[in-house]
């Protein structure tokens, strides 16, 4: 058993879902769960949706859904001809689902409208794509994976139960074949649809593997490998053939942005490979993500913008010690946020953390229960992992660095725009 996760840019178009099924056809000899995230920006576009209905635009909420309705039918009437019945009839459950919900009142928290209304991408994507595949000469089974993947309420970040889900998926995927499903989406006990938070499709994937004892998990995506930097930013970033689990989580960690650590603990914990390779090139070699030691590896360099730096000074020069540190974390863990970066000193701590205006907000007006605060925005936070002098010295050049961490294997540098 192998599982494949194909992501919204790979089934953005008639063009590509195509190419998937190329892709999958070359593998259909072996048993396949294939994980699909929602077409190409149907996300964004659902997310604006249930934004109008929770402010009380019921029309307007419509409108935009009709937008999602439209591009999906078209994309259907492209790609079906015998199967194209069979599937209206699929997708018109999933758009009364939604529309049902939209003739009525909010009455309930956001994040929970939110997620009823944000699953339905992924249904919408995987209906048609395993309708064409099954017009293709390319046998498969649709699944809902809400009949699988119990959660918890946390809505937009919903906690997996695994017991149930372990069940549910092994009796389900019990026979060789190719099996579809949604990635990002689970359910709780009440039948109330969920979704797993950031990069819940890769999760999902990485859950099936877990469960299913999966030789690999396969994610394909729109560039050729694992890149020692962004291309974009960095022409010369090289692509790394290798990674160990460990590597990644670092990378993640400090902002790349790579495989998120949640989906590495599933593969990890059985020792199961992950290969990222291009959907636009398959038989580039891409990526292999193992257990095994990775050496040789080239500096890595992360960098992250729109970085808040929270200076955190003593108000009668006490020393920051245990009792205010430990309160700090805890209003950290409260606010639901995370520093990316802290010094302290004998009488200070400084806080380097993504600028989200709120949640800086919130956090100086209760740290200013204990410390003076001041903040600085508009950082930039570089990130070298296997740094050298050389490269070092290159990318800080001319700058103006606010603060600077070193450890034997990674630097950081905040550095003044």
């Amino acid at each position: 058993m192998k599982v494949f996760k194909f992501g919204g840019a790979s089934v953005n178009s008639v063009e590509r879902i195509q190419n998937l099924a190329g892709i999958v056809k070359s593998h259909q000899d072996q048993p396949l769960v294939i994980i699909i995230s929602a077409m190409g920006k149907t996300t964004n576009s659902l997310e604006k949706v249930a934004e109008s209905f929770y402010a009380g635009n019921r029309n307007e909420a419509l409108q935009l859904f009709d937008v999602v309705k439209q591009h999906h039918l078209n994309m259907s009437k492209y790609l079906l001809v015998k199967q194209f019945n069979e599937c209206l009839l699929q997708l018109t459950d999933f758009f009364t689902e939604v529309e049902w919900l939209l003739h009525d009142k909010p009455v309930r928290e956001y994040d929970y409208y939110y997620d009823q209304v944000v699953c339905i991408g992924e249904l919408l994507s995987t209906a048609i794509i395993s309708h064409y595949l099954n017009e293709s000469g390319i046998s498969n089974e649709w699944l809902d994976v809400r009949d699988l993947l119990r959660t918890d309420n946390t809505f937009r970040d919903a906690a997996v139960d695994w017991d149930y889900t372990s069940e549910r998926v092994k009796h389900t995927v019990s026979r060789p074949g190719i099996y579809l499903t949604q990635g990002f989406i689970g359910c709780t006990a009440d039948n109330e649809s969920t979704t797993l938070g950031r990069e819940g499709s890769d999760f999902t994937a990485a859950i099936f593997a877990n469960i299913l004892n999966a030789e690999s998990l396969t994610i394909w995506k729109d560039v050729e490998a694992v890149m020692s930097a962004d291309p974009k930013r960095f022409p010369d970033a090289q692509p790394l053939q290798e990674l160990n689990f460990t590597e990644v989580i670092e990378m993640a960690y400090y902002g790349a942005q790579v495989i998120h650590p949640k989906t590495i603990k599933p593969l990890q914990n059985k020792g199961i490979p992950l290969h990222v390779k291009c959907f636009l090139n398959p038989e580039l070699p891409g990526t292999l993500i193992h257990k095994k030691n990775s050496k040789g590896l080239p500096p890595i360099i992360v960098v992250k913008e729109n970085q808040a730096l929270l200076h955190l000074n003593s108000q009668d020069f006490s020393f920051v010690g245990e009792e205010p540190m430990s309160w700090l974390y805890a209003l950290l863990h409260k606010i639901k946020t995370r520093p990316n970066l802290i010094q302290t000193g004998a009488i200070n701590v400084q806080l380097c953390m993504d600028y989200r205006a709120e949640k800086i907000e919130q956090l100086a007006a209760a740290a200013a229960a204990l410390f003076d605060v001041q903040v600085e925005k508009d950082l930039t936070l570089l990130t070298i992992r296997h740094y050298n002098t050389e490269t070092f010295e290159q990318l800080t050049r001319g700058k103006e660095i606010v603060l600077t961490q070193r450890t034997v294997d990674t630097v950081q540098v905040l550095i003044r725009q």
